[in-house]
């Protein structure tokens, strides 16, 4: 209708849109100029970002020149020193004719002193095939093997000690497993076995001592009668004519009080042997209580010293040689009471003087392998002939039948079950333990003998078959 206005398009105070194509270039304008903005920018920090870089470098080349420089100066400076050195050298050899490398300035230009190594440069070490060395090695070995043998010599009578308290225990332990397999605790079962050990020796010392005292004294005291009978022979008053034996033998025996006394050097020297074997047999007692109460443990000790895998076969191949130990102690005492029990009688039936002096020679010499019962044999008949020449030659006869039984009868069936060895590794084994240890090393010979037997058959045999 003429006169009325309507409102603008748009609203008060809105403005009016554009045209699209103006809208559109200005879009189009304002992307342009922020494009060329942000790339300006971008340009420019990429421009900051190059000369610093590039200033880095210069910076980085600059002291890479300067540490060359340095290090080719520092070459040169020990170049320098060492060419001062080998001037200052040569100058002191022309110098002095002393040694220049008492000079404290020259050891360290010769030694290379620097101040990481102060007392300089150490030396090639000395070649393991050098001849100084191996002989020192070789020296060194040698004093100390010297050394350890000097120390055993030194210690050989404790040893023999031990030894002989070890073998008693050994052969005691197998009394002392019975009474286990019975009930009897160990402890118990070793006291007991101690109690009757020390009651038989009692018994024998009370019923053996005071006769043995007696018969010897007269034995001693009949001497010089029996030195008087053998005048009586021709053949012996001959020699005694040119050798004066008898005469020596006379005179020696003529105060008889004094014959032991004289044996062993005097008074003192009967209180030192006695003091000796007191104190050596006290010894062993102890030792041998010892060791047979903790024998277990002493094995179980020594066991663990083995490999694993290998432990059960030693701990058997050891038991066994421990079993025939004992069972030669055991058959050994047994052959020898035989022997001083037979002795005894005959010495009873023939009318010998002194028989239980002679039977207790007897089982102690019989102890002895191969040779204890020749040298028992030899002094029973050779008293036996100062009786009568009857009694000499029937307890010759006598032993000269017993001897075989012995050797060829009793002996191997009672050392077949202990021991087990065979006659000709018992006789060099009784020489060799004999030579080396005397009466002990006879005594210990067999089961040695039985226990290398052993050893040899379990071990070194299969070996050697599956080598």
């Amino acid at each position: 209708m003429p006169g009325t206005s309507g409102p603008l398009p748009g609203g008060p105070g809105v403005p009016d849109p554009l045209p699209a194509p103006v809208e559109e270039a200005v879009e189009e304008a304002v992307e342009q100029a922020v494009g060329e903005r942000v790339e300006q920018a971008v340009d420019g920090r990429l421009d900051d970002v190059a000369a610093q870089a590039s200033g880095a470098a210069a910076q980085a080349s600059a002291e890479a020149d300067r540490a060359e420089v340095a290090e080719h100066g520092a070459e040169q400076a020990r170049a320098g020193a060492v060419a001062a050195g080998e001037a200052a050298v040569e100058a002191a050899e022309v110098v002095a004719p002393d040694d220049p490398l008492l000079d404290t300035a020259v050891r360290k230009i010769e030694a290379q002193a620097t101040p990481e190594q102060p007392f300089g440069k150490p030396g090639r070490p000395m070649s393991s095939r050098s001849p100084f060395r191996t002989a020192f090695t070789a020296s060194l070995g040698v004093a100390t093997a010297y050394g350890l043998v000097q120390a055993l010599v030194g210690v050989r009578s404790v040893l023999t000690l031990l030894l002989v308290a070890a073998f008693l225990a050994i052969g005691l332990d197998p009394v002392v497993q019975a009474l286990e397999g019975r009930g009897v605790p160990r402890g118990r079962a070793v006291g007991v076995v101690l109690l009757v050990v020390l009651g038989v020796f009692a018994g024998i010392g009370f019923a053996v001592i005071p006769p043995v005292v007696s018969q010897g004294s007269d034995f001693v005291t009949a001497v010089p009668q029996y030195l008087d009978d053998l005048r009586g022979n021709d053949r012996v008053a001959a020699l005694d004519a040119r050798f004066h034996v008898l005469d020596r033998a006379q005179a020696y025996v003529t105060r008889p009080e004094s014959l032991g006394t004289q044996a062993v050097g005097g008074v003192v020297g009967v209180g030192k042997v006695v003091f000796g074997a007191f104190f050596s047999t006290l010894t062993v007692l102890i030792l041998t209580l010892y060791f047979l109460s903790s024998l277990p443990t002493i094995k179980a000790n020594a066991y663990r010293l083995v490999p694993r895998s290998r432990r059960s076969r030693v701990g058997l191949l050891t038991d066994e040689i421990l079993s025939r130990v004992g069972g030669y102690v055991g058959g050994a005492l047994a052959i020898a009471a035989a022997a001083g029990f037979s002795t005894f009688v005959l010495l009873e039936l023939l009318g010998v003087q002194y028989p239980v002096a002679l039977s207790v020679v007897v089982v102690v010499t019989d102890l002895v392998p191969l040779i204890g019962a020749t040298i028992g044999a030899s002094i029973i008949v050779l008293v036996a002939f100062f009786t009568s020449a009857t009694a000499g030659v029937v307890c010759a006869v006598f032993y000269l039948v017993y001897q075989q039984v012995e050797n060829y009868v009793l002996y191997p069936r009672v050392m077949r079950r202990s021991v087990d060895v065979s006659p000709a590794a018992t006789v060099v084994a009784v020489l060799i333990g004999g030579s080396l240890l005397g009466v002990l090393g006879a005594l210990l010979a067999i089961p040695i003998a039985a226990a290398v037997q052993l050893v040899l058959q379990e071990v070194v045999g299969p070996r050697q078959d599956n080598a």
